[in-house]
């Protein structure tokens, strides 16, 4: 379960910027709150602002941090630029280190990691724990120093053998080796998942997969069934494609030795009736021909969704609402702050437009975030619950959405004419 992200001189990001999913001690609706764990965590999170205020900018931090874990131990990285991308509207902080951290819990224990990078080499890089209450060190990084205390001793070798790349990061290298706790924590970042929304082709193989099970097939059925889009039954077959056959831009993509590549193919079905309106058979349609847009993100969306419901992983999506009915959004948040729906405490963070989220019933003050520009163009990420208008604290009872897009706020856009300047006046 995810407690903290943070992140810090990175994109629009010049101040270190803090989501945090601890539940506030506040009383609206309790169910979305997980409290089995210390501190209780909320089970949802919503980010919104106007365009440009940093939100895909937050998504591509917690990818990046993802993806640095996961990879800069490979030996393909031996010689690459670490993906630099610092604040660069400011002299104060272009030539920065970009700085994440992260808390968590896994398997019981709490962790926070933690690491700077520039584009050449890791300049710092923590790991702590808590165990009987207090947080313990299990190693600091300064640079090629690396300060080891009893819980890593075991990678002792790997930093008397010079084994840790300046642009690599000591736990991605200890998991490697199958060090005990750094596997633990790759683990974790392998149930926190990261995508986008306006590219779902890229996550749709994932459901394609999460289809091919007679169990997730069903539950992708229900989930389009009861999303009523019509469809009453799916095929998913695999065909073989000779390696000769395929476009030249495709041939790249497979090795030559295999000789064969595979073409998935997802059929829908849906009712066809005759004039008194019964049902006589159904009729199959091409998923990707002649399914609606919305539908096929649906459907892509349905494989994440349900894995992270199912294994109380931890799922991020930027634009979650693009494509999609107003409706749906707000049956898949109810989905994971149901304590029903949601047993093994799933978390689900998204970025919207859609105002129609801003619900007492749907969210609690604590579930929704903002995303704001000051007049330097830096972001700054703020909760609902800790916003101020006139020293006050907003009610629970106060009518968010119409608040938000009057401005009282803040994270909403400026807008002047829009009049273009052509013709006479």
């Amino acid at each position: 379960m995810l407690i903290q992200f943070s992140v810090e001189n990175f994109k629009s990001f010049k101040d270190e910027a803090i989501l945090s999913m601890v539940a506030a001690s506040i009383t609206e609706n309790k169910d979305h709150v997980i409290n089995k764990v210390n501190p209780p965590l909320l089970k949802s999170a919503v980010v919104y602002g106007a365009n440009a205020s940093g939100k895909s900018n937050l998504v591509k931090a917690m990818q990046f941090m993802k993806s640095f874990v996961l990879g800069s131990s490979k030996e393909t990285q031996a010689t690459e630029s670490i993906p630099f991308s610092p604040f660069r509207l400011s002299t104060e902080t272009e030539h920065n280190p970009s700085i994440f951290e992260i808390v968590f819990i896994y398997d019981g224990i709490r962790y926070r990691y933690g690491f700077a990078v520039d584009g050449k080499k890791v300049h710092t890089e923590w790991l702590y724990f808590i165990k009987n209450v207090r947080e313990l060190e299990v190693f600091t990084r300064d640079g090629q120093k690396f300060n080891l205390t009893s819980h890593f001793k075991s990678e002792e070798p790997l930093v008397k053998a010079d084994r840790i790349r300046p642009n690599a990061l000591l736990l991605s290298v200890s998991a490697q080796f199958n060090g005990k706790i750094a596997t633990d924590i790759l683990k974790w970042f392998h149930r926190f998942n990261v995508i986008s929304g306006l590219e779902p082709g890229r996550f749709e193989p994932f459901t394609i997969k999460f289809a091919k099970s007679e169990a997730g097939k069903k539950a992708i059925l229900g989930f389009l069934k009861n999303a009523d889009v019509g469809i009453e039954d799916l095929k998913v077959t695999e065909a073989e494609i000779e390696f000769e056959d395929l476009p030249p831009q495709v041939k790249k993509v497979f090795e030559k030795e295999s000789g064969i590549a595979s073409k998935i193919d997802v059929r829908t079905f849906h009712k066809k009736f005759d004039n008194t309106g019964r049902v006589v058979e159904l009729e199959e349609f091409n998923m990707n021909n002649e399914e609606s847009a919305g539908t096929q993100k649906f459907f892509a969306l349905s494989g994440p969704l349900l894995d992270t419901i199912k294994n109380g992983k931890v799922l991020v999506i930027d634009e979650l609402d693009a494509r999609l009915h107003p409706r749906m959004i707000l049956e898949i948040c109810a989905m994971f702050n149901s304590k029903e729906r949601n047993p093994n405490n799933a978390q689900l963070i998204f970025v919207s437009h859609n105002t129609r989220l801003l619900d007492k019933n749907l969210f609690r003050r604590d579930q929704i975030w903002f995303l704001e520009k000051d007049k330097q163009e830096a972001c700054e990420l703020y909760s609902l619950v800790e916003f101020q208008v006139d020293g006050k604290k907003i009610r629970k009872d106060a009518s968010y959405e119409k608040d938000y897009l009057r401005g009282r706020y803040g994270a909403v856009p400026i807008v002047r004419d829009l009049d273009g300047d052509y013709g006479e006046r």
